[in-house]
Formats: C-alpha cells, sequence, structure tokens
C-alpha cells in the first residue's frame, strides 16, 4: 500500500534506467512492489529465476526484467540487462521517506551561532550541532543527532535519528549514517603501568568519502594520531566496530558484526562477511573475501576468497577440503585406536617380528 502522492508514467521510469519498453508509456505506477503482492497500480521486478514462476499470473501493472523473459511477461515490461541494478534505482524513486523531506530548522534543534549550515539543509527536532560544525547544501540531519564541534557532513548526505558525529570529523558526500551509528567516539587506547591503565588520547579524526553507509549502531573510531580513514563507496552493516586508525579502500563492504582491530588496512573491492575479525596491524590487498565468522589473523597479499576455521585462515578451495576432513576426524580416531588395541593383544612374538620387518625395511 502506498500512502505518498509518488506517481511515475512508465515512459519516464523507462528513461530513467535507459530500459526498453514494450508497453503503454503513458500508464501510471504509484509503488514498488514483489511480483505476488503488486497490483495494477504498483511496478514489480524479477531478478532471480527462483520467482520466474510468479510472472504468468502477476496482477503488476507493469515488471522490471530481463529481455530474455519479455516474451513471458503477462503486462507492460521494461527490459534491463541488470534488473536488479534496475530495482535498486527505482527503490529510490518510491522511497516515502525521501518524499517527505522538508527545509529548516526545528525550533528544539540547537545550532550554534558559529556553525555553517548550507541552503536546502533539514535539522530535526532535538539535534545539537555545535560550534565551527559546516552542513553543506541538502543534508538531513535527523532527531536528535549530535554533530561535533569543527565537523563538516558534506552535500547531499542523510543523518539518521540519534545518530552521533563526534569532533573533528569529515563527512562526503551523500553519505548516510543510520540510527544510534558513533562517528569519531575515542579509540580504545591504554597503557598500562603495571597495575592499571592510563587513557591515551585519541588526537586524530575520522574521514570517510562520499557515498559511504554505515548501519545502525556500528562504531567508527577516531584515530589515536593520524585520521581512521573510509573510502569512497564503502558500505557498512549495522553492529561494525571499526578501531582507531583503520584504513578501508573504496568500494568494500563490510556485513553485520565485523570487527576490525586497530592500524588495519582493507584494500578496495574488498568484501568481509558476517562476523569476520581481523586482528590489528594486518593489510588485506585489493579483491580479498572473507568468508562469514572467520578470524583473519595475519596478512593476505593475493586476490581472492578466504575462510577460516581449525588451522587458521587459508584459501577457500583449501578450507573446503579441510572441512570435509573434520567431520571425519572422529571415525578416524575410533579406527585408529580399534588398530592399536589390536596391536597391544598381539603376542609377543608375533609383535616382535613385526618390529623385525619394520626395522628390516
Amino acid at each position: 500500500m502506498n500512502n505518498n502522492d509518488i506517481s511515475y508514467t512508465l515512459q519516464a521510469l523507462a528513461e530513467h534506467l535507459d530500459a526498453r519498453l514494450i508497453g503503454d508509456g503513458a500508464r501510471q505506477v504509484r509503488a514498488l512492489a514483489t511480483l505476488g503482492d503488486a497490483g495494477p497500480d504498483d511496478i514489480a521486478f524479477l531478478a532471480n529465476r527462483a520467482y520466474l514462476k510468479y510472472l504468468p499470473g502477476t496482477r503488476a501493472g507493469a515488471v522490471l526484467l530481463h529481455p530474455s523473459h519479455a516474451d513471458e511477461c503477462p503486462v507492460a515490461c521494461l527490459t534491463l540487462d541488470n534488473p536488479y541494478l534496475g530495482y535498486a534505482r527505482l527503490s529510490r524513486l518510491f522511497d516515502p521517506l525521501a518524499a517527505r523531506f522538508e527545509a529548516g530548522v526545528h525550533e528544539s534543534a540547537i545550532v550554534s551561532p558559529s556553525a555553517r549550515i548550507g541552503e536546502n539543509v533539514q535539522i530535526g527536532p532535538q539535534a545539537v550541532i555545535e560550534a565551527g560544525v559546516v552542513i553543506e547544501r541538502d543534508v538531513v540531519v535527523g532527531p536528535g543527532c549530535v554533530v561535533g564541534a569543527d565537523s563538516v557532513i558534506g552535500e547531499g548526505s542523510r543523518l539518521h535519528a540519534n545518530a552521533t558525529v563526534a569532533h573533528g570529523v569529515m563527512i562526503g558526500k551523500r553519505t548516510i549514517l543510520h540510527s544510534g551509528c558513533v562517528i569519531g567516539g575515542d579509540g580504545f587506547g591504554f597503557a598500562h603501568d603495571g597495575s592499571r591503565w592510563h587513557k591515551i588520547a585519541q588526537l586524530g579524526g575520522v574521514v570517510l568519502g562520499d557515498d559511504v553507509e554505515v548501519g545502525s549502531c556500528s562504531s567508527i573510531d577516531r584515530g589515536a594520531l593520524g585520521d581512521t580513514l573510509i573510502g569512497n563507496d564503502v558500505k557498512i552493516d549495522s553492529q561494525v566496530q571499526i578501531a582507531h586508525n583503520v584504513q578501508i579502500g573504496d568500494h568494500s563492504a563490510l556485513a553485520g558484526c565485523v570487527g576490525i582491530a586497530g592500524s588495519t588496512r582493507v584494500g578496495r573491492h574488498c568484501m568481509l562477511g558476517g562476523g569476520v575479525g581481523l586482528s590489528g596491524h594486518l593489510t588485506l590487498c585489493d579483491g580479498v573475501q572473507v568468508t562469514g565468522m572467520s578470524l583473519v589473523s595475519h596478512s593476505i597479499h593475493e586476490p581472492g576468497v578466504y575462510s577460516s576455521g581449525a588451522g587458521g585462515t587459508m584459501p577457500n578451495s583449501q578450507w573446503r577440503k579441510n572441512a570435509v576432513r573434520f567431520k571425519q576426524l572422529d571415525a578416524l580416531a575410533k579406527r585408529l585406536s580399534r588398530l592399536e588395541k589390536r596391536r597391544d593383544e598381539k603376542p609377543d612374538v608375533e609383535r616382535q617380528r613385526d618390529e623385525k620387518y619394520k626395522d628390516d625395511s
């Protein structure tokens, strides 16, 4: 159900996606839905062959799909070589949150007189903008957000409710920070004198590139001296911990509950599965993929897919073979025990003969 005044003609959507339209271009659609749930006012999509069985019975006003399935579509369709990418672009057009944007500063927000606020900015209820902050044009700062002193929020970025940006943080353009995330909190730095811990002041900052997205309740710590650096188009899921002075290259993606210890460098186009842990002071080269729940305790210098379990990180193909053998360990141990028992039960003469044969060979 769509409760917003969003409406597009199929011709307009085809032009937006650079897709081929088959059907009435003047027909209007008001929402995006699945093949099974869509009605006549909706546009659906088919990006996975597993859902092809729902296409003949769809009630959608139109379907976005690959050209190879156009002849099977009973309604109007937009054809595209990568329909999943097309779906992603359509989803932003039908996003009701974007449609509700209204520029202005809420009366309950606290904005320092020394802050510089760009054009077409929305600052929500009870948000706090501290001294020296720069907020560029078309930024949304949601309710309860805090932007610390001397931080910069780049053009077109969005801070969802209760996101926190500490002092001296640089946020690039079109970056999205979800609720509860903390950018620029203190890194975990302490010195021990033999009896107690002494805090090390974290004097660096955090720099996020353009088009970064940080999930809810994730933390990116500020650097101890230099900055923690997150490249362009990096996607970070919820409940991720990135320690001080970590560097992550452009276009990398981190799934939920990843933890990266201090001063580790992750290359470009890397992918870390859920629950992956990286020890500190490591380097992952470009193009590394680490499967979920793996622990990486040493640097990786060759691109590829890596996994770990018993025995530490290794190439994924080797790990898969070992994983099969892990399941056989109990049977092998029992077999070895039976063989040892049979050996111990042999008469002394027979055992001595076997040992002499072994020595002779």
